[in-house]
């Protein structure tokens, strides 16, 4: 066949030396780089063109490369030329290769396809013209330029394919050179091709040696391991099928599939139906004399004997000095040994194929394993076996390192994709591979010949503001919220001693026993609940099998009430595992699931501060260790929420002082967290300016004033829903810190570090800022301003408004009795160098870090350590 373009005569240009390659990848790039710019239409009909002109010349080619290669079998050929052309085009006419190809618009995303470039396409000289229309057509499709390297003994056939596929390409108006090829192809050659600055990628399929070179070239590459495909049969499998469809399959070509049966692996029990069934078949069952002689032929010096590649299977005997008949379509050696001795053990791209006995389904897996990594790691495996045992397929899935498991399946057709599933891709390209030291173990398609561009518009996160389902406030709210829970059994009350040697805890047995709900009080929590506290309190709890748990007291008891609910419905849960640093607390590595499915949690706080009762937090320690594990995820939020005002008028005033400045940090650090939002802005600010208004009557007044207890009660839990959803900021990764090394009460902690926090966040250039937030720039010294906007403080500006608002929380410190220093502790200077650079690096990695308005370093972190110790503002 002489296969000539019409423009031919203004091509002088023959590829034979390194200086002509140059010039023809000149022309190749120029025309890439036009060919870039087509449109999705334009490219989809010159890759319709191309692969009728590759479909209508696929006899031609046969012939032509059975001629020049003395390999395969024409007919076979034809089928290869002809699915390389037609599947291939079937499979990816409808695919997106340029310009924008996906789009999601709600989340802000566009996938771009752009072209790699030029391709070098090294082709074998098992399938000369079927791989050259394969990789034409997908670089046709993708926009890329290709230029072949082909076979020494295939050179005539290569060039003839892709001539033909160049030629209708430009008709149909693709760039004249968008298809280029070494005319006289040498090692030297083939190496400058695949090192060119030019060349962006390599698709290489070939021998083993060719394949490396390929992915030593230092440019991308998408290469071929070696076959060893072993075929399973085991005894639940049909044997006619079975042995039917392996014959289809390495008869194919003569064998010369990468992906056909090299092995078959027989379970004993069918054994002889097996090689009956072969040998009715057409298949020619060695004898061991005859054996020894294929042997020695098919392999010679450790390497296969190229003399044997796609040659009939009687040949192949002749060449042994063994005679068979003509129409023998298998020979077959029957042997026992895995290993590189045993020559019937490798790839051997004929007619021939390798027999094993194995004692079971089991050793038959392990025997088909072994073959595998011992020449065709990552490629193709066979088991043929009754499909209803998916045990099995999934035991030889699981154990079989290759890139395509085919069950039931001849592996020739199966291998390339489509023909017996089609899903599977097709390709004449498979991939084997970090087993088979290739880039992908998938069959390659234009999804590998493209660079993806991500177009990301910015969308954050969505946001969220999760509460109890249920908040009940009021004086008096405690009886009639209670009664919600008729119909419920058992109730497990956690609290203090205080509160149950008080009577308090009366409030809420009276109420139990009207709507006839039995219950045990667990009273023994002590501030900082422990490990051992909570197994204490799970003892009881296990047993006595609550519908109900109900958190009664300040921080502590509700906070061990959600501990003690955690652990009674998660009994596996590991502190250290829940208490990890998030990011994102959707995110998160450990997560803790949904609970409720054995009891509710109803929290009933007796503090004003903490705003536990409505937040997903909770904090308990380690008894040998004295290691504080705080504990945040939504799950631990209680399902009912009850603000009894009557619960704090007899608060004392140390505790109302520490209380309500906790409940005031609480609220400024959650308006301006990176995470603030509308729906925590609003209850950050009302909290705000009911603890300025109410907390100094409630401290000076205690009970004699119940309104102001009431809204301080009110703003604790505004604050907690508030700081619930923004988080919490620097002021309380010091106090957290702070507190543990000096034994001083949170709230206190928190009223020594806030002001110099706000100094310190109330910037518009920060040194660095935080990584995901909401603000769109730093605005913190804005919503300070915000802050005291609200309060009426005055201020002409934002940094008069920051100064007014820092001097009205000091003056709140001197009206509850609160030192504006760590120095008046009563800490000295050596005590607190000693534990300083511990603090600063704990501080650091407190998790309320993260959400505050500027990124802190651990520098920032000391300084204000250090000014907070000396009172400096």
């Amino acid at each position: 066949m002489d296969v000539k373009l019409e423009h031919d005569k203004n091509k002088t240009l023959v590829v034979d030396t390194p200086k002509a390659l140059n010039t023809l990848l000149e022309r190749v790039k120029k025309a890439q780089e036009i060919y870039s710019n087509f449109t999705q239409d334009q490219v989809d009909e010159i890759f319709k063109a191309a692969a009728i002109a590759a479909n209508q010349a696929r006899i031609p080619l046969a012939k032509m490369a059975v001629e020049e290669t003395g390999m395969g079998i024409v007919e076979d050929k034809v089928i290869k030329n002809h699915f390389a052309s037609e599947y291939i085009y079937n499979k990816h006419k409808d695919a997106r290769t340029c310009g924008l190809i996906s789009e999601d618009k709600a989340n802000g995303i566009k996938i771009v396809a752009d072209p790699i470039g030029i391709i070098a396409g090294v082709v074998p000289t098992t399938n000369p013209t079927s791989t050259a229309i394969f990789k034409s057509l997908i670089a046709l499709k993708t926009r890329n330029g290709i230029i072949f390297s082909p076979h020494p003994r295939a050179k005539k056939a290569t060039i003839a394919a892709a001539k033909i596929v160049l030629e209708a390409a430009v008709k149909a108006g693709a760039p004249e050179h968008i298809i280029g090829w070494i005319d006289v192809p040498s090692l030297e050659l083939t190496n400058l091709l695949m090192t060119h600055k030019d060349i962006a990628t390599i698709l290489a399929t070939g021998g083993p040696g060719m394949v490396k070179a390929a992915y030593s070239s230092g440019k991308p590459a998408l290469g071929v391991g070696a076959g060893n495909t072993p075929a399973i049969i085991d005894e639940t499998a049909n044997v006619q099928m079975a042995v039917s469809s392996i014959l289809m399959s390495k008869t194919f070509d003569n064998g010369m599939i990468c992906a056909s049966e090299q092995s078959i692996i027989i379970v004993k029990e069918i054994y002889d139906a097996v090689i009956k069934e072969l040998t009715l078949r057409g298949a020619y069952i060695l004898k061991k004399q005859e054996r020894d002689k294929v042997a020695k032929t098919i392999i010679i010096d450790g390497k296969l004997n190229a003399a044997i590649v796609g040659q009939p299977a009687y040949k192949i005997a002749e060449m042994a000095g063994v005679k068979v008949p003509k129409d023998t379509k298998v020979i077959a050696g029957e042997v026992s040994e895995i290993s590189l001795e045993e020559e019937f053990a490798h790839e051997k791209l004929s007619p021939v194929i390798a027999i094993y006995k194995a004692d079971n389904f089991e050793d038959a897996v392990e025997k088909a394993y072994q073959l595998v990594e011992l020449g065709g790691a990552g490629h193709t495996s066979v088991l043929y076996t009754d499909e209803r045992k998916q045990e099995r397929i999934t035991y030889f899935a699981k154990k079989l390192h290759t890139g395509r498991i085919l069950i039931n399946t001849p592996s020739s057709q199966g291998g390339i994709g489509d023909l017996f599933n089609f899903k599977l891709e097709p390709s004449l390209t498979l991939g084997c591979g970090s087993w088979g030291g290739n880039a992908v173990s998938e069959n390659v398609g234009v999804k590998h010949l493209l660079n993806y561009k991500t177009v990301a518009e910015r969308r954050e996160n969505m946001l969220w503001f999760r509460v109890p389902p249920k908040i009940y406030f009021k004086r008096g709210a405690t009886d009639l919220a209670l009664h919600e829970l008729e119909g419920k059994k058992r109730a497990f009350i956690v609290t203090d001693r205080f509160l149950f040697n008080s009577g308090a805890i009366y409030n809420i047995t009276k109420v139990l026993e009207e709507i006839n709900i039995d219950y045990q009080i667990f009273f023994d929590v002590k501030p900082d609940p422990t490990v051992s506290t909570i197994n204490e309190a799970l003892a009881m709890l296990r047993t006595y099998e609550p519908d109900i748990i109900i958190a009664f007291g300040g921080g502590s008891p509700i906070d061990a009430a959600k501990i003690m609910w955690l652990m009674y419905e998660n009994p596996d849960t590991d502190f250290k595992d829940v208490a990890m640093r998030f990011m994102d607390i959707r995110k998160r590595i450990c997560k803790i699931p949904e609970l409720g499915t054995k009891a509710q949690l109803i929290a009933i706080p007796t503090t004003s501060g903490t705003g536990s009762e409505v937040t997903p937090f909770a904090v308990i320690t380690e008894d040998s260790t004295h290691i504080k594990y705080p504990i945040a995820d939504y799950a631990l939020t209680p399902n009912m929420a009850i603000i009894d005002p009557n619960f704090v008028d007899s608060m004392p005033k140390g505790l109302c002082a520490a209380s309500g400045i906790d409940a005031l940090t609480h609220a400024v650090e959650a308006y301006v967290s990176v995470l603030a939002t509308n729906f925590t802005n609003s209850p950050a600010l009302e909290a705000v300016k009911l603890v300025f208004r109410y907390l100094p009557r409630s401290y000076s007044r205690g009970s004699a004033d119940p309104i102001a207890r009431e809204k301080m009660h009110y703003a604790s839990t505004l604050a907690g829903m508030a700081f619930a959803n923004a988080f919490l900021g620097l002021s309380h990764s010091l106090a957290h810190k702070l507190g543990a090394a000096f034994n001083i009460p949170h709230g206190i902690a928190n009223a020594l570090v806030i002001n110099q926090v706000i100094r310190y966040n109330a910037t518009d250039k920060p040194r660095k800022q935080a990584i995901f937030p909401q603000y769109k720039f730093p605005n913190a010294k804005a919503k300070y301003g915000q802050i005291a906007d609200n309060l009426d403080l005055g201020g002409k500006n934002d940094d008069e408004k920051v100064e007014l608002l820092i001097k009205a929380i000091t003056q709140l410190k001197k009206d509850i009795q609160i030192p504006l220093s760590i120095k008046e502790m009563g800490i000295s200077e050596k005590d607190f160098n000693a534990k300083l650079e511990t603090l600063v690096e704990q501080a650091f990695d407190d998790q309320c870090t993260g959400a505050n308005p500027v990124y802190p370093l651990m520098d920032d972190i000391r300084e204000v350590f250090i000014k907070a110790y000396n009172g400096e503002i």
